[in-house]
């Protein structure tokens, strides 16, 4: 069960609690009846934990492909509303503290009628959050989603992170220079680095792995990590799931 969802039993038996108090106060079910909510529950963070097809996972639980779509679409924007408390936002931020912040782009299919979606950098569709960590690795805050046309330092301006923070207590890559952050040194048009800029770069990066460990950690949600196949429609709903869940199991360890 944990190696499907990454949850343990217990931990999933809570969160259907959390479901079923918000199915007796809104007066509807939110899960197949031939599935029951449990499974239903397991269906969703499957779906989630391992981006699996969903005729395979009607397979899994000897049921049609209809009924795995309505238990996640269903249960998906139920979960993330139950554990939205777990989520910090940029005003829980301490001033005291340094924080390494990266974007990262989380791919869906190519849509022809979204070209923003389509990122140079990466050269695939996607959208864009921002993630920071302190410098001993502990997530701290992931943004809302935004297309993954908009460059890093425009998606962390319009979080509002740095509003009442002074960004040279943060460290970014390259994307971030000239915003105050604390950057590597781009290398200038007319000249090689010189050493103590090259011994400053390494440094720097050095401690930027961190925020490497912190998201490939967060895309073991492979949900988030290969292409979402679901209606571009419910994307941002699925992000903001899985980094209330992703989150809630932190708070667990």
């Amino acid at each position: 069960m944990y190696h499907t969802t990454g949850f343990s039993r217990d931990q999933i038996t809570d969160l259907c609690a959390l479901v079923q108090q918000v199915a007796v106060d809104d007066g509807r079910r939110f899960w197949p009846p031939i599935l029951g909510l449990y499974r239903s529950v397991v269906t969703a963070l499957t779906y989630m934990r391992r981006n699996r097809v969903q005729a395979e996972l009607a397979e899994t639980f000897d049921v049609s492909q209809p009924t795995i779509s309505r238990a996640i679409t269903g249960l998906t924007p139920i979960l993330g509303a139950v554990l939205a408390d777990y989520v910090p936002t940029a005003d829980d931020l301490d001033q005291t503290i340094q924080y390494v912040v990266d974007g990262t782009l989380l791919p869906c299919w190519s849509w022809a009628s979204h070209r923003e979606l389509f990122s140079g950098k990466h050269k695939t569709t996607g959208m864009n959050v921002q993630v920071a960590c302190t410098l001993y690795g502990e997530l701290a805050w992931i943004s809302d989603a935004i297309e993954g046309s908009r460059h890093d330092m425009h998606c962390l301006n319009e979080s509002d992170a740095l509003v009442t923070f002074d960004p040279a207590n943060w460290i970014g890559d390259k994307a971030y220079i000239g915003s105050g952050i604390l950057t590597p040194i781009r290398k200038p048009p007319y000249r090689d680095l010189l050493d103590w800029e090259k011994e400053f770069n390494t440094q720097i990066n050095k401690i930027r792995a961190v925020i490497e460990r912190v998201i490939a950690n967060l895309k073991t949600w492979r949900i988030l990590h290969t292409d979402y196949r679901r209606p571009l429609a419910t994307f941002t709903q699925t992000i903001s799931t899985v980094i209330a869940l992703h989150f809630y199991q932190l708070s667990a360890e």
